[in-house]
């Protein structure tokens, strides 16, 4: 069966990759919609290569900027309303949610709302609004199938029944430890942006490259392997691995631990989700253990890692506290990536915020927001504070 796909972030490293894999088999797939935030000529060029019936970019200005440079027969929309169209459109049976960041959420609300074959890598809309964002997939009939390489990872892994018959104990999510793993902590302070987005194994957008050096990434991911699969985080366990060979494991009552390994390459989850339940080739080099040599395996130090203790804390709280690390976080991280911020004080920043919160429990998407908002604020003042000290 032909599958119309709409790819929310078409201009990013996990739009890229998927549409690589799409493009491998086009008796298969029909690109039916793309969005891109920034980088314009490539959505320019994704359009000539794939020909979809709808873009989306940011503002009206974007579109005015590249209608004529288009196909003739693509029609340009704008925003998130834009968004919200084409994840919901009867055209697109599968929607690829990999917009970063909190703008991811609305689109991909509207993706499970639809009904839709939802391939998500927009973690934060879990980490956001879990419970509204599960309720709307069960309402909707969505299928949710997770394309972040540790979730998918998990999923491969667990049982197709329930995890309790099965004997599932425990889920251990892997992390690469990213580029200061065994960096001396007094050099922390120094660290730039340039460096922090020079990931070893990884090649990913600034922001998710700054997450997983400061390991929030993996905190984040924990906070949506709780929805994801129905458990607390405390039967979540985070382990470095600095191959990334091993993408995550599940381990069961009897002792067995089953792992999914393969090369880093996101076009490998991307390829299982987009073919589920069926396998299709990704175009990802096989996997050749012995040239690898050695698989390496350690706790996360939380000295150096304080952005673990913070998302689990969060984690346990629930509420709003999980949205409020996510706002706080994305406003420390791009003051880090706009200079305005050393490297250590973006845990500080997050902290901070989390500290003086009074949580609640949002019986809305408008409730999320507002969270959200009133921790972007709290966040931008400590920022300042941290720039005014020093």
């Amino acid at each position: 069966m032909m599958r119309g796909v709409a790819i929310l972030g078409s201009t990013g490293s996990i739009g890229a990759s998927a549409l690589a894999v799409i493009a491998r088999h086009p008796e298969r797939f029909r690109v039916f919609a793309l969005s891109g935030q920034r980088r314009l000529d490539v959505l320019i060029e994704q359009s000539w290569q794939f020909r979809p019936s709808a873009v989306v970019v940011p503002d009206v200005a974007a579109a005015q900027q590249i209608a004529a440079r288009l196909p003739a027969a693509t029609r340009v929309l704008v925003g998130v309303p834009g968004l919200e169209e084409i994840a919901a459109d009867s055209r697109a049976d599968t929607v690829v949610a990999a917009i970063v960041g909190a703008a991811g959420l609305l689109p991909s609300l509207a993706a499970a709302r639809a009904g839709k074959r939802l391939l998500l890598a927009n973690k934060e809309a879990l980490v956001m609004a879990g419970r509204l964002f599960m309720a709307a997939v069960a309402a909707g009939g969505a299928t949710l199938l997770p394309l972040d390489s540790e979730h998918n990872a998990i999923f491969q892994c667990l049982p197709a029944g329930p995890r309790e018959a099965a004997g599932v104990r425990r889920l251990i999510l892997s992390g690469s430890g990213g580029p200061f793993r065994t960096l001396a902590p007094e050099q922390f302070a120094t660290i730039t942006p340039e460096q922090a987005c020079a990931h070893p194994t990884w090649r990913m957008g600034r922001k998710i490259s700054v997450d997983s050096a400061t390991m929030m990434n993996k905190g984040l991911e924990l906070i949506e392997a709780c929805w994801l699969f129905g458990v607390g985080e405390e039967l979540i366990d985070i382990v470095i691995h600095p191959q990334s060979i091993v993408h995550s494991l599940v381990e069961y009552a009897d002792g067995s631990v089953l792992a999914q390994l393969g090369n880093p390459d996101m076009r490998a989850p991307i390829a299982h989700a987009l073919a589920w339940p069926e396998r299709i080739d990704s175009g990802v080099a096989r996997l050749n253990l012995a040239a690898i040599a050695r698989l390496e395996f350690a706790a996360p130090d939380p000295q150096r890692f304080p952005a673990l203790r913070l998302a689990r804390a969060a984690a346990a709280a629930g509420g709003d506290v999980p949205a409020a690390l996510n706002a706080a976080n994305e406003e420390a991280v791009a003051a880090f990536l706009a200079g305005a911020l050393p490297f250590t004080a973006i845990a500080a920043v997050v902290e901070d915020v989390l500290e003086g919160w009074s949580a609640a429990e949002p019986d809305s998407i408008a409730a999320v927001q507002a969270s959200d908002e009133r921790a972007r604020a709290l966040a931008a003042a400590a920022i300042r504070r941290c720039s005014e000290e020093g």
